[in-house]
């Protein structure tokens, strides 16, 4: 599908951080080159502060759990005659959402078999696939988009706490799933080293991160913890203050990209060949690529299936510690 005739456009991307983050750069292209396109765009509700500033979106359409909403919801977006609709999320729920609209809706290609083949028989077919922001472009036809990452508009000042600090250097340390998180312990470790080395520790996360940030502020002298309760616009104002920040593969190494921040991230039970890589920005990824069973799951699992994490515990705090000064010249 070509934009030249098209003047309202929906984006679908319901969920999640990451996945949401990395559709920006799309939104971004298609104004630079058809700047009289109308791009709305439908998200779940708690991830709205994400395009909440995004001056190249008109309207975001908050997805409920509520089923009288929903319903509500699919009839406002049935009854705004969109020219197109990109569907990213390209699921059942989507799917119910944008029914009126038949073959104006184009959906985005997950390629579920191919992650079947290499995560079940290690068979690789996904060795050249696109990321994941080029394959939501290529929903479009012969559309390129920029040179630049995701991007994330935050009108939060960084918290008091570390404002003259030089030096900092973030952690991420949380994730939805146990095999996708680098261990507490290599952290703590990681984390003495850099204070070691002259650096101050900034711990980040959500809600479901307060505990494990904890956890590794109290093994250390000096570290501030900024976990907050889903405050992502604030997060971002923080991360801006860092030189680098470690992160496992999750929605919060696409928030520090997205805010222009160099990430060294560790992938264990997952690989880059899911197309979910740092984007545009200046990265170091950390995998154990000596692990036959590597990947596991294109998603992340709440154990090691084969009961030893080699894909997490032989990447060392030391190794990941040479990285920064690596990153800082990149």
């Amino acid at each position: 599908m070509q934009l030249e005739n098209v003047n309202e456009l929906l984006i679908v991307r319901l969920s999640s951080l990451g996945d949401i983050l990395l559709t920006t750069p799309l939104i971004r292209s298609i104004k630079q080159k058809h700047p009289a396109v109308k791009i709305d765009f439908v998200l779940r509700e708690e991830y709205r502060d994400l395009l909440k500033l995004n001056p190249h979106v008109e309207n975001v359409f908050l997805y409920p759990r509520n089923k009288k909403k929903i319903k509500l919801l699919k009839e406002k977006i049935c009854n705004n005659n969109y020219d197109l609709i990109l569907d990213l999320q390209n699921n059942i729920r989507s799917s119910g959402l944008l029914r009126c609209y038949g073959s104006s809706t184009v959906g985005f290609e997950k390629k579920h078999f191919d992650k079947f083949l290499l995560v079940n028989f290690k068979i690789n077919r996904l060795k050249d696939t696109m990321h994941v922001s080029e394959r939501y472009a290529s929903t479009l036809k012969n559309f390129e988009l920029d040179e630049k990452g995701p991007e994330l508009i935050t009108d939060k000042l960084a918290n008091s706490d570390i404002l003259g600090i030089d030096n900092l250097v973030g952690i991420c340390p949380g994730s939805k799933h146990f095999t996708k998180m680098w261990p507490e312990e290599n952290y703590i470790q990681l984390g003495k080293l850099l204070e070691r080395n002259g650096y101050t520790v900034v711990l980040f996360g959500g809600q479901d991160d307060k505990q494990i940030c904890r956890k590794i502020v109290s093994n250390l002298a000096s570290a501030i913890n900024l976990s907050n309760d889903n405050d992502i616009l604030q997060t971002a104002a923080d991360m801006k203050m860092c030189e680098a920040i470690y992160c496992n593969d999750s929605g919060l190494m696409h928030t520090a990209t997205a805010v222009s921040v160099p990430v060294i991230a560790f992938f264990g039970s997952t690989v880059r060949e899911f197309g979910f890589a740092p984007y545009n920005s200046i990265n170091i990824i950390l995998e154990n690529n000596s692990l036959s069973c590597r990947p596991c799951t294109h998603i992340g699992r709440s154990s090691c299936p084969k009961k030893h994490f080699k894909c997490m515990k032989e990447i060392s705090a030391e190794l990941a510690f040479t990285q920064l000064e690596l990153i800082k010249t990149q």
